[in-house]
């Protein structure tokens, strides 16, 4: 069925609105990497200055941002013309994993993962996740899974990856009670290159990056770990903290990840990143795209004819056509048209 664009400014407002109720300041975090100049070898012993100097994220929270976690995880972050450097730090009483495989699906152990989004158009992003034996998964994603044509190529492999496992305890003994774990993890920036002579450090740029940890509820049996299991023998659901939360439990929602801005500026400066303007009229439009994304009908109402950003009113435009809606802004603070496709990637145009 085709609708009209005036008829479409009319559904389902309440749900946008009530996704302003959480406050900005709850979400889209945002970190500064600062450049090192040594050479970081990857073990996990984390003995370098530029370690040092780097400061701690904030402690993670649930995916969806109101739960604190049992256990506290942080990460700091650096990078060299070589290596985007992430080190993670997670209180775990039992680390334990079992999985050996690689590009098995890690997230049944208890793990780590990264999720990178080079230039923010939510569309051809990056996974990977490790669990505390390093087994490593890692993925390329077309699309995200809500978004028509999407495809998780687990065939893709970071050529280059180094990451190293330190425990804090003893793996995989119920015998006694650990500290946690910590990993080290350096990512080539030659994975994110998408042609032969493109340039891809993004020397005082950011970048849209979130960390997710998953815990999950275990059973000892013969002294050995496992997932735990209801009295109907159905594996009782994980814990998702992560760095910047979501609101929703799917961190396959990249228009909600935090923000790395990478400066040029050696370890142990301080830099100020202030979130763009646009990037805030680019949270609004997606509230509209998830909106409009909502298959029930009898629960949709009417979209706001226009979003505010920064004391600033603007008019979104929608059209609609056979593959789906456009939604497109001019924006007060860039004069650049910002626009989400049919299929949910984000473009922005220079008037």
């Amino acid at each position: 069925m085709y609708l009209k664009p005036k008829f479409l400014i009319f559904l389902v407002s309440f749900y946008v609105c009530m996704a302003c109720a959480q406050s900005h300041d709850n979400m889209y975090k945002s970190y500064v990497a600062y450049k090192t100049t040594e050479t970081v070898t990857i073990d996990g012993n984390v003995n370098e200055e530029s370690w040092e100097k780097a400061s701690w994220s904030n402690v993670f929270i649930d995916i969806e941002g109101v739960k604190k976690p049992m256990y506290q995880t942080q990460v700091k972050m650096i990078w060299d013309e070589k290596y985007f450097y992430i080190l993670a730090k997670m209180e775990e009483p039992h680390v334990w994993g079992d999985i050996k495989k690689h590009d098995a699906v890690i997230f049944h152990n208890n793990d780590f993962e990264v999720f990178v989004d080079p230039n923010g158009d939510t569309h051809n992003y990056y996974e990977l996740e490790i669990n505390a034996l390093n087994t490593i998964w890692d993925l390329f994603m077309t699309k995200p899974y809500r978004d028509p044509g999407n495809n998780a190529i687990n065939d893709w492999h970071i050529t280059g990856l180094k990451s190293a496992v330190s425990i804090d305890g003893t793996l995989n003994d119920a015998s006694d009670i650990d500290n946690g774990w910590t990993l080290e993890i350096a990512i080539p920036w030659s994975v994110y290159k998408t042609s032969y002579h493109q340039n891809i450090v993004p020397v005082d740029k950011f970048w849209r990056v979130n960390f997710s940890r998953v815990n999950w509820n275990h059973d000892i049996v013969d002294g050995a770990y496992s997932r735990k299991k209801d009295g109907k023998g159905k594996y009782l659901p994980e814990y998702n903290w992560v760095w910047s939360p979501q609101g929703v439990i799917n961190m396959h929602e990249p228009e909600k990840w935090g923000y790395v801005y990478f400066s040029s500026k050696e370890v142990g400066s301080h830099v100020t990143f202030n979130i763009p303007q646009d990037e805030k009229v680019k949270w609004e439009m997606y509230k509209i795209y998830r909106a409009l994304k909502k298959k029930d009908s009898a629960k949709k109402e009417a979209l706001p004819t226009s979003i505010r950003v920064e004391g600033k009113t603007i008019t979104p435009v929608i059209e609609t056509h056979s593959l789906g809606s456009i939604i497109s802004v001019k924006s007060p603070f860039s004069n650049k048209t910002l626009i989400i496709k049919e299929d949910g990637e984000f473009l922005n145009k220079q008037n």
